[in-house]
């Protein structure tokens, strides 16, 4: 019978043994997570530190980089400038060679009334005349080389009066066209591109 009892007494020794060493493994069991909740915590603050860090460095530029985006601008702005001087000089280049070529064409214009007026007064069989070939020929060989610069006739005949274009020197009266309209033309006129060279000398319809 000591011989169980003692058995028994070891027996719930062993198991007091196991229960306390139970408690101390569970208390350090919750120190451990409780401590790794910390960690956790301290871990985030340090990341959330760290990106306030780095996004503080983000937004402040760098002197230099401000430097060179504000010579980049400047220079943008003279290539832009330039350009528009380079527009516009080309605009007055050009209109000035406009202005030019209208002051010669115009005094051209004469000759090409005599011609007009010349072969208005030919008889028909003038016309087969060789001399008289020629002219026709260098008339309309010096039309062709006005039409291909810009040159052209300005359409008055049976047109609605457009003051921009005609010059009305009279008023006549005849059924040919309707009131307002341009029954005859006296001289004609000529456009350079969209110049008037010379505007043209009509008849109106009363």
């Amino acid at each position: 019978e000591e011989d169980t009892e003692s058995a028994e007494d070891t027996n719930r020794k062993e198991s007091g043994y196991g229960e306390e060493q139970g408690v101390e493994n569970e208390g350090v069991s919750f120190e451990e997570e409780d401590l790794s909740d910390s960690q956790i915590a301290e871990e985030s603050q340090t990341s959330s530190g760290k990106e306030g860090f780095f996004s503080r460095k983000k937004d402040k530029k760098n002197p230099l980089q401000e430097k060179v985006e504000a010579l980049n601008d400047k220079v943008m702005r003279q290539m832009a400038e330039f350009d528009n001087f380079r527009k516009r000089s080309e605009k007055e280049k050009s209109q000035m060679f406009d202005m030019g070529a209208s002051s010669v064409l115009t005094k051209i214009l004469p000759v090409i009334d005599n011609f007009e007026r010349g072969f208005g007064m030919l008889q028909e069989e003038d016309k087969e005349d060789a001399f008289t070939d020629g002219m026709i020929k260098v008339y309309k060989q010096l039309m062709t080389e006005l039409e291909s610069i810009g040159v052209k006739p300005i359409e008055a005949l049976g047109k609605e009066f457009d003051p921009n274009l005609h010059n009305a020197v009279m008023q006549v009266d005849t059924k040919e066209v309707e009131s307002g309209h341009v029954a005859q033309e006296l001289q004609k006129g000529y456009l350079y591109k969209d110049t008037v060279l010379r505007h043209s000398m009509v008849a109106v319809q009363q």
